[in-house]
């Protein structure tokens, strides 16, 4: 199993130093890739995330700049929220400046309330993601390009420079629409809270439509060997695998970058990162 961690981008242990400490110790410990969150803003009335919280892609830059290897993945990013041709350009630039090393977790958002804060509709998201996917991948793979869609409408133009591979794209959520997405526009699925039980049969649905060996089913979770059994954090991570789960994302709930990083080489002596 595939193990990334997610960078201390929110709350009292973020800052710039946190951030490219743990950046790289975790490339030293052999994790896969380093993770962020994507919140613009967060209405005072809503009580998560934390509204600390660093802009994403400028997080994952700070932390390419730092190692030389490990993956820059997105946990996920609410792309309804972005115009397509904007995020594609930025996402083009990181992947190049890191030489290759991104991965785009994507997914619809959940917070009307943001959505609201920003002047954009929530009802029609999925459908806004499914065309920004489209155009995205035009540009990053075409020249040059136009568009007529539903959300989006655009003459020829070109986006470059390109990314430096082709960029995953690992649908996150847990709806009826997220799965049909991700098996119709995914290079993976990104679950997030959902127990091995009720993960497996969702794992069998997708490798019967998408049984390719690089679709990747992902799983984003609270393991902290600080804060958590160790053994629980075992049990887990063997059913997990055992549901078909080739990589998992960690989000340590640390308050410095020391106890992070703490949380960090305790993990990998417990649930053991593939190369």
């Amino acid at each position: 199993m595939k193990l990334g961690i997610h960078l201390p981008q929110f709350g009292r242990a973020a800052g710039p130093d946190a951030i490219g400490a743990v950046a790289r110790r975790a490339e030293a410990l052999g994790f896969s890739d380093v993770w962020v969150s994507d919140h613009i803003i967060r209405p005072v009335a809503q009580s998560y995330p934390s509204a600390y919280l660093f802009e994403p892609l400028l997080t994952l830059g700070w932390a390419a700049a730092v190692t030389e290897r490990i993956g820059l993945g997105t946990s996920v990013m609410v792309v309804p929220q972005y115009h397509p041709l904007q995020l594609a350009n930025a996402l083009a630039t990181l992947d190049q400046l890191s030489k290759g090393r991104v991965i785009l977790g994507a997914g619809v958002g959940w917070s009307e309330a943001e959505f609201d804060a920003l002047g954009q509709p929530f009802g029609n998201r999925g459908r806004r993601l499914d065309e920004a996917i489209e155009i995205m991948r035009a540009v990053w793979e075409s020249d040059p390009v136009a568009h007529d869609g539903d959300h989006y409408r655009f003459d020829e133009l070109k986006l470059q420079p390109k990314p430096a591979h082709r960029i995953p794209i690992w649908i996150g959520g847990g709806s009826e629409a997220t799965f049909r997405r991700a098996i119709a526009h995914g290079d993976g699925f990104h679950a997030i809270s959902t127990e091995p039980a009720d993960l497996a049969p969702i794992v069998t649905r997708l490798r019967a439509e998408r049984p390719d060996d690089d679709f990747v089913i992902s799983y984003r979770t609270g393991w902290d060997p600080q804060g958590m059994d160790p053994g629980l954090i075992a049990e887990e991570a063997a059913a997990y695998a055992e549901a078909g789960v080739q990589h998992v994302v960690s989000a340590p709930w640390r308050e410095s970058a020391d106890d992070w990083i703490r949380s960090m080489e305790m993990l990998v002596e417990i649930v053991a990162p593939e190369a």
